[in-house]
């Protein structure tokens, strides 16, 4: 295979100018003043130019040539290409193949997914990502791992370390009497329910909408989901929470159909379309600033505030939740026991029943 490296730069003499000589960047179409008028001075500095330029071109010829043996397209597979790629490696009606489809329409894109992939420059996926949105920082991430994965980048195009920080708007807890003002405003029954069960399980929307009667035993006073992010992995790396009816989430189960999906229209709507007919009920409230999603925050902070283990709100809400990192590790405030109180019980413990009743020790909260 016969391998032609194009000289990057040529020369070009303005005689408007007096005959100085220019020195013009055939990839960027920019033009610098070489400031003289000999032109063998200029072709000297043109060939060293050129020269300086043309051993990293060489070097990527020579790796397109070794890569395309193993790959042929290797040497005019695009972003677009790439991105096409990944959509269709997503199951057919799932929500990230959807959010893709949705990310693949982003005009910042436009500029990359014609560029092939062995030739793109760090700077230019770090100018689109720059112009997007948290959205375009997070899938396009998600697109180059995807090609490095496939080998079809022997290294990534923008290193990690010179990504932008993904930065997510605040996120905050619908608090107990907004919940109050949904839940009385909302005159659809079935949708009601599913707000009031939202409040108590803290599952995301897509998980409680698609809740069935026979997730719930009541043997046992347990409910139990499969997380809907999860669906398509292993069964074994797979471990849905299972979380204890309460008094007040017992009412609400026992008022849901005791057979098939408990939510049947709701289950059948998509997830976007949910969101929005709650965010116009919030708006129609003047509650401004929360989604459904924001019941996972108010399930996290009321855990948090109550004492409840964060092992045990992990187990509820998944291990990688947002909504527990941020509830247990700096939004919601809590009243810390004293320690010499959670001396004393231990102190009680260890006493024999009749010499702890006369010492009268005080019993702290969340103690067990």
């Amino acid at each position: 295979m016969l391998v032609i490296v194009k000289n990057r730069f040529r020369l070009i003499a303005y005689r408007s100018l007096g005959g100085i000589y220019y020195l013009h960047d055939n990839e960027s179409g920019k033009r610098s003043s070489l400031e003289t008028k000999d032109k063998g001075r200029a072709t000297e500095i043109l060939v060293a130019r050129n020269e300086s330029s043309r051993e990293p071109a060489f070097n990527l010829q020579k790796a397109r040539v070794y890569l395309s043996a193993s790959d042929p397209a290797i040497a005019t597979r695009t972003w677009g290409m790439a991105l096409e790629a990944l959509i269709a490696s997503k199951p057919a009606e799932s929500e990230n193949r959807a959010r893709l489809v949705r990310f693949s329409k982003e005009k910042v894109l436009e500029p990359i997914l014609k560029v092939v992939l062995l030739e793109t420059r760090a700077e230019q996926l770090l100018d689109v990502v720059t112009a997007g949105t948290v959205s375009t920082n997070t899938f396009l991430r998600r697109l180059q791992n995807f090609c490095v994965g496939m080998n079809w980048l022997p290294w990534p195009a923008l290193p990690k370390k010179l990504w932008p920080p993904v930065k997510f708007k605040k996120k905050r807890a619908i608090k107990h009497d907004e919940h109050l003002k949904i839940v009385a405003r909302e005159k659809n029954v079935e949708r009601r329910n599913f707000y009031e069960l939202f409040w108590h399980l803290g599952g995301s929307q897509s998980d409680v909408a698609n809740l069935e009667a026979e997730d719930i035993d009541w043997t046992d006073y347990t409910v139990c989901y499969d997380r809907q992010k999860l669906a398509g992995l292993d069964e074994t790396d797979i471990k849905p929470p299972l979380i204890r009816i309460g008094k007040r989430c017992e009412a609400i189960l026992r008022s849901l159909p005791k057979a098939g999906p408990l939510f049947p229209n709701l289950a059948k709507v998509k997830a976007k379309d949910r969101a929005n007919e709650f965010r116009q009920r919030c708006h129609g409230l003047g509650i401004r600033g929360v989604t459904l999603h924001s019941y996972r925050y108010s399930w996290a902070e009321r855990a948090r505030k109550s004492g409840y283990p964060r092992r045990e709100a992990e187990e509820a809400l998944g291990h990688n939740s947002r909504a527990v990192h941020i509830a247990y590790g700096q939004r919601a405030l809590v009243k810390v026991s004293s320690l010499e109180d959670y001396e004393d019980v231990a102190a009680k413990k260890n006493l024999n029943p009749e010499k702890a009743a006369q010492l009268d020790l005080p019993i702290p909260q969340n103690v067990d």
